[in-house]
């Protein structure tokens, strides 16, 4: 239980942890997180003071509400909101045709139409037929979502004209709406925004959470649609300004919880929002692990929860040095860890890969729903 007095300018989160294979004779003693296919023993209260964790409680599940009522009313409530959170389902979200549920994991496939991207650059550049044809064997081997872009956010790329942007992006999603699939456009432009979704994108995908192009916002609320909103130190000078020291895991989740309700009070429905904490941009080894060893922390934003983390530089840093086109393994044990924090959309290069694992999990978990 809490061992101290909660200041009142101090922030409380609530992070489930201790995951069942079952709930099966446990009642009462589990809650099953966001409507999906995990359920967890416990929470950790995690109390913060001045950015710095003061206090780190675990708790069971039935011990919540006792903890709720021996808090001050302005936590009790937040307690209470983010508990409630936690627990209920994430709404679907419709793109043109298709409705993707999130009562499961989710694969979002990546097409790159750039030249530089770190990983697959150039491979589908200036051949929209081909780019379309890849996107397509990505919807056959399972990916939900095809996720297109047209401008490269390793480091050190440079700004690609909204123009160009468009050229490239266009005339893929345009080949790719008329085959049936469920599209969303990976841009911080407003206007390459407004034409991807007028040539059938569903989705907007932006590394900036709608802060480096002005208009970017006021693209989403008129078109009403749903729109994935991505951490980064500084969206307005790049992804990958550089992480302030503190604590990355609060800070992150403080970020977003600030963008999700800008973008609410300006008129975005909250069942339409995502959210990405952003692994590799612009934060550390250190920080990328912190992020993702407390993945769970972000499902208390009520909103369905994106890991990117696909080939991503960490899984080189720990793996000596394996080059971008050599980490099938670590990019899978990533979308595992995010499939057990509840992730319900994980962003990868390698579909049909990613898809087996997740459906070998799946298999796990509906065979421990059956009483022995």
């Amino acid at each position: 239980m809490i061992t101290g007095p909660v200041a009142c300018d101090a922030r409380v989160y609530l992070r489930p942890e201790r995951f069942l294979d079952s709930p099966i004779g446990r009642d009462g003693a589990f809650a099953r997180l966001a409507g999906g296919l995990q359920y967890h023993a416990g929470y950790e209260l995690i109390v913060v003071e001045d950015g710095r964790r003061v206090q780190r409680v675990a708790l069971d599940i039935a011990q919540l509400p006792d903890v709720i009522a021996a808090l001050p009313d302005t936590h009790a409530e937040a307690v209470s909101r983010t508990a409630a959170r936690l627990a209920a389902p994430r709404a679907p979200i419709t793109l043109g045709e298709r409705t993707i549920r999130f009562d499961q994991p989710q694969v979002m496939g990546i097409l790159n139409l750039t030249p530089d991207s770190f990983s697959d650059g150039g491979a589908h550049l200036g051949d929209p037929d081909a780019a379309a044809a890849a996107g397509v064997r990505m919807a056959e081997a399972g990916a939900a979502i095809v996720d297109v872009g047209g401008e490269s956010t390793r480091p050190g790329a440079a700004t690609v004209w909204e123009g160009d942007e468009i050229e490239r992006t266009v005339p893929v999603v345009e080949r790719l709406a008329r085959a049936g699939v469920a599209i969303s456009i990976d841009t911080r432009k407003a206007a390459v925004m407004e034409a991807a979704l007028a040539a059938g994108a569903g989705l907007i995908n932006d590394v900036a959470a709608l802060l480096w192009d002005d208009r970017a916002l006021e693209v989403v609320v008129q078109a009403r649609c749903p729109v994935v909103l991505m951490h980064s130190p500084n969206p307005k000078s790049g992804p990958h300004s550089e992480m302030p020291t503190g604590d990355p895991l609060i800070e992150t989740y403080d970020w977003l919880e600030a963008r999700v309700e800008a973008v609410v009070a300006a008129g975005v429905s909250r069942d339409r929002i995502l959210i990405d904490p952003g692994i590799g941009f612009g934060k550390p080894l250190a920080a990328n692990l912190a992020i993702l060893n407390g993945l769970a922390l972000f499902q208390g934003l009520g909103c369905p929860l994106l890991l990117g983390a696909s080939r991503k530089r960490m899984i080189g840093a720990l793996s000596s040095e394996a080059p971008a086109n050599e980490r099938l393994g670590g990019s899978i044990t990533l979308a595992l860890k995010g499939a057990e924090a509840g992730a319900q959309m994980l962003r990868v290069h390698d579909v049909a890969d990613t898809v087996q694992a997740l459906r070998v999990w799946r298999g796990l978990r509906d065979a421990a729903l059956t009483a022995v």
